[in-house]
């Protein structure tokens, strides 16, 4: 076996989601202690001064946007493990979802979730951050085809043995 070989053996030796054949696995969490668990998600959508002020104004077409958004984002981090194979069915205990703007030209989306389990809610917050973008330009694309998502980004999480994480 060469050493580039090896070297991939080993990452994925490192990795959980791999078994012992290499292929992919749902990692077992029942040894694991029960712990609060939290994760905030950030995303940003760029889009054109007017599209941003009828966002605002509440002159939408399609009705409420961020209200709409809201809803959808915690509907997808209530729904993460449908979509995210490896990840596990989490009882979450709150998602908030919050949004600021620069008064220009972006949209700014921040997610907070917790739950008290063996898992951390990062790909949830992830989750919820992705679904509150994509409903807003869903519901804005009639204005503006061309508006930007991202960057999406995990900014803190706490709990777990892998301990706090706070984004630079």
């Amino acid at each position: 076996m060469d050493a580039k070989s090896q070297n991939g053996q080993n990452e994925r030796q490192q990795l959980t989601h791999f078994n012992e054949q290499g292929r992919a696995r749902m990692v077992d969490i029942s040894g694991k202690e029960v712990t609060v668990r939290t994760a905030v998600a950030q995303s940003k959508i760029t889009m054109n001064e007017a599209t941003l002020q009828a966002i605002k104004a509440g002159t939408v077409g399609k009705g409420d946007v961020l209200a709409v958004a809201q809803v959808a984002g915690i509907q997808a981090a209530k729904r993460t493990s449908d979509w995210i194979p490896m990840c596990h069915p989490l009882p979450l205990t709150g998602v908030n979802i919050t949004f600021a703007d620069n008064g220009e030209r972006e949209l700014y989306i921040e997610v907070s979730v917790k739950t008290e389990g063996k898992t951390g809610v990062e790909m949830e917050a992830l989750t919820a951050a992705s679904a509150t973008a994509l409903t807003i330009y869903d519901m804005c694309k009639a204005m503006q085809k061309d508006m930007i998502i991202g960057p999406t980004l995990l900014s803190s999480k706490t709990g777990g043995k892998s301990g706090d994480y706070k984004s630079k």
